[in-house]
Formats: structure tokens, C-alpha cells, sequence
């Protein structure tokens, strides 16, 4: 297995596409720049929906429209920063994919991403979801605890790419 990835990414940096993105000096730089603008709008997002599973904020708002605000930010940040990661790779695909760091990121992404999902699944079919019962209200503060924690997992696991060696 090792030995097929090491031979992907020597395809990869061969691509045109990973050498216009090694020797174009801006290149790289605007690329990360988008990739924490869409981290930055992501956290940002699950953050105050979190905040708002939590009771803690907007608690007088409709949980129906704090997700109608919130999801698509999320979902539309994650496509970025997916695409955005994707020609990160391109650009240098040793650093990433053989980097066990770069795979618990994505194993941690993949998990508050279903994390997410399960969460609100529940709510397209029965607004009231989470609200009915004590076990759920209690469990609905656990799962945003929960996701609060991966997503800043996420981010301190993508700053520790840098910095570790494959």
C-alpha cells in the first residue's frame, strides 16, 4: 500500500498542474489563503450552531432557521476547503499523503462531518426533534459539545501537517 501511494504522489508532482503550482510564487499562497478563509467560515458556522444546540446563544431563535442559516455556510465552506486541500496535494503530495496527520485530519473531518449530519438529519423530519423527551435535549448538548471539539481537532490536526514528518 505504501508503495502505491509513494508512486501516486511521483505521479502527482509530475502533473503540469503540480509543477505550475510549485513555481508560480503566488500560487500557494493564495491557495492556503482560500483554504483558511473557508476554515475560518466553517468554524465560524458550526460554532454558533453549536452554540445554539447548546442553548447558549440565540436560544429564542427557531433551531429551523439557525440551521437554514448556518448549514449551507457549512456545506459550501467544507466543498472549499475540500477542492482547495485537493490542490494543496497537487502542489506538494508527500507532505499530505504520506503524513499520518494528514490522515487523521481526514479521518476527524469524516467523523464531525457525519457527526453533523446525524445531528440534523432527525430535524428535516420532526422539527422538534431534539426538543422532546429529557434524554435528547441532554444528548443534543453532548453531540454539540462533541463537534465543537472535532471541528478544532480538525484545524489543530491540518496546522500540524506542517510540522510533522512523514
Amino acid at each position: 500500500m505504501l508503495h502505491a501511494v509513494r508512486a501516486l504522489c511521483a505521479w502527482l508532482e509530475r502533473t503540469p498542474f503540480s509543477h505550475e503550482l510549485q513555481t508560480r510564487g503566488w500560487a500557494m499562497p493564495a491557495v492556503q489563503t482560500v483554504h483558511l478563509l473557508a476554515l475560518a467560515a466553517v468554524m465560524g458556522a458550526a460554532l454558533l450552531l453549536n452554540l445554539r444546540l447548546l442553548r447558549v446563544r440565540m436560544a429564542d431563535v427557531p433551531l429551523s432557521r439557525v440551521l437554514a442559516r448556518f448549514v449551507p455556510v457549512i456545506l459550501g465552506s467544507v466543498v472549499i476547503l475540500l477542492l482547495s486541500g485537493v490542490v494543496m496535494i497537487f502542489a506538494e503530495p508527500e507532505r499530505a499523503l504520506l503524513n499520518p496527520v494528514f490522515a487523521l485530519k481526514m479521518a476527524l473531518l469524516a467523523g464531525v462531518l457525519a457527526l453533523t449530519a446525524a445531528t440534523i438529519a432527525p430535524l428535516r423530519r420532526i422539527p422538534a426533534f431534539w426538543e422532546s423527551g429529557k434524554a435528547r435535549p441532554r444528548l443534543l448538548r453532548a453531540l454539540a459539545l462533541l463537534s465543537t471539539g472535532l471541528w478544532v481537532a480538525v484545524l489543530c490536526a491540518g496546522r500540524w501537517i506542517a510540522y510533522a514528518r512523514s
